[in-house]
């Protein structure tokens, strides 16, 4: 494409500042940003982090540490100008690390796909402290939700829907005018049918009985919960017949199974035992991308939008494919059966997944209608047969929900997107003065 150009992102310099510069205070400043929004928005999410961070504390953090931690949270909830203060703190952190890079391009404008949640606050803070105005563009469906107070002081915000500008600015103080709702432009290759590979095609690539209905389930949440208890629920009812429908049954791994010697490694290892010589239940096992990029990536949209597709239930714990599947309008399962005593470590902190159904998107989905909950193998059976034998089961509901959740679904937002950008960039570049402010606010 012309006038574009590629450069690494230089996380490696980004980790080596984060670990070698005030560690312990740089590690803490992002925990309250994380935990710190307002409480005015739903805070059910970031309240089962702070109780994992608190169990997995060392006694002496624990003891000393942790009532510190929380009584400067409850305060932050409650207190914009503490907020906003915290913000502006975090400038003292700010790397000569992408110096050469501003002078190359002269940017009238940085946009980051987060709100300098993970390394890229350290981009975004040279911007800032540049005078370069700053956008955060929105690209996971819980991610307001779920990370609150921008790691850098930034300008402007592009979200998926109103429900996310209400949790950014209610949130984390954007001011509403600085928020664009421009839809999700990720998704609109499923609108147009981009991706999607033939019914044919897709079932010959996982050696899948085209005579048989489709079942898939994605992992998900596996950080506070085992999936294996889901999973081995499923394979009993698919291969023992137990369905409706005679169905077969496609697991697809989340990214975290392949993160070596862990505990998420291990219950890979556990489904792929509980699976072996079951005929009619097929694993995807997606392909390494290496470094940061982990397992999933852009490449692997086609996978991902023909399983949707082509599944006659699609199942998971609530993960952002509940919105996905519901733009192929397919029926859709959350499944919580509850994993007694979770990882069995006394150390790792666990959650139940019946308790997980108040966090902001879940919430979302739930009142929306737009699939099942289940908690147990008697309601996962009763449900999958119910949307065997009518898949258009709540397709009014899915409907709406995705007009909810994605605002534009006619394959448009990235052009939506593109011409925020393009006008933000536009009015940066004829500021005769920086514009930048150490605050939310100007």
């Amino acid at each position: 494409m012309t006038g574009s150009y590629v450069e690494g992102l230089r996380l490696e310099q980004c980790k080596k500042y984060f670990n070698d510069v005030d560690h312990t205070d740089q590690y803490w400043l992002h925990f309250l940003r994380w935990m710190g929004g307002s409480d005015k928005v739903n805070t059910t999410a970031i309240d089962c982090h702070l109780r994992q961070r608190g169990h997995e504390s060392a006694m002496t953090e624990k003891l000393i540490r942790m009532p510190v931690i929380r009584s400067k949270v409850k305060q932050l909830r409650k207190s914009a100008d503490a907020r906003k203060a915290l913000v502006k703190s975090q400038m003292k952190y700010t790397t000569q690390i992408y110096g050469d890079l501003f002078e190359k391009y002269q940017p009238d404008l940085v946009i980051a796909s987060t709100a300098g949640w993970r390394l890229d606050r350290y981009l975004l803070r040279e911007a800032a402290a540049a005078g370069i105005e700053t956008c955060l563009a929105v690209i996971g469906w819980d991610n307001p939700s779920s990370y609150r107070l921008p790691g850098a002081p930034m300008q402007w915000a592009n979200c998926w829907s109103g429900e996310q500008k209400r949790e950014l600015v209610d949130g984390a103080d954007w001011l509403p005018e600085r928020v664009n709702i421009g839809g999700i432009p990720t998704y609109d290759g499923y609108f147009r049918n981009t991706w999607r590979m033939s019914r044919e095609d897709y079932f010959k690539l996982h050696d899948l009985d085209p005579d048989r209905k489709l079942i898939s389930f994605a992992c998900s949440f596996i950080t506070f919960s085992p999936n294996y208890q889901d999973i081995e629920a499923l394979v009993k009812l698919v291969s023992e017949d137990q369905l409706c429908e005679p169905s077969q049954l496609l697991i697809r791994l989340h990214p975290n199974h392949f993160i070596k010697d862990s505990l998420f490694e291990e219950e890979a290892i556990r489904i792929r035992e509980l699976i072996r010589d079951k005929p009619h239940v097929h694993l995807i096992e997606p392909v390494a991308l290496g470094g940061d990029l982990g397992f999933y990536s852009g490449e692997d949209m086609p996978e991902k939008d023909s399983m949707m597709a082509w599944s006659d239930v699609f199942c998971t714990v609530y993960s952002t494919m509940v919105v996905e599947t519901a733009i192929h309008d397919r029926p859709i399962i959350a499944v919580c059966i509850d994993a007694p005593g979770g990882w069995n470590k006394p150390e790792k902190f666990c959650l139940s997944l019946s308790e997980i159904g108040e966090w902001p998107t879940h919430e979302r989905y739930r009142n929306a209608g737009a699939g099942r909950v289940v908690y147990n193998i008697d309601e996962l059976r009763e449900t999958l047969d119910l949307y065997l034998s009518h898949p258009e089961t709540d397709h009014e509901e899915r409907m709406k929900f995705i007009i909810d959740e994605c605002t534009f679904t006619d394959g448009t937002s990235g052009r939506h997107t593109g011409e925020y950008f393009v006008k933000l960039a536009r009015q940066a570049k004829h500021h005769e003065h920086p514009v930048y402010q150490f605050d939310l606010i100007e």
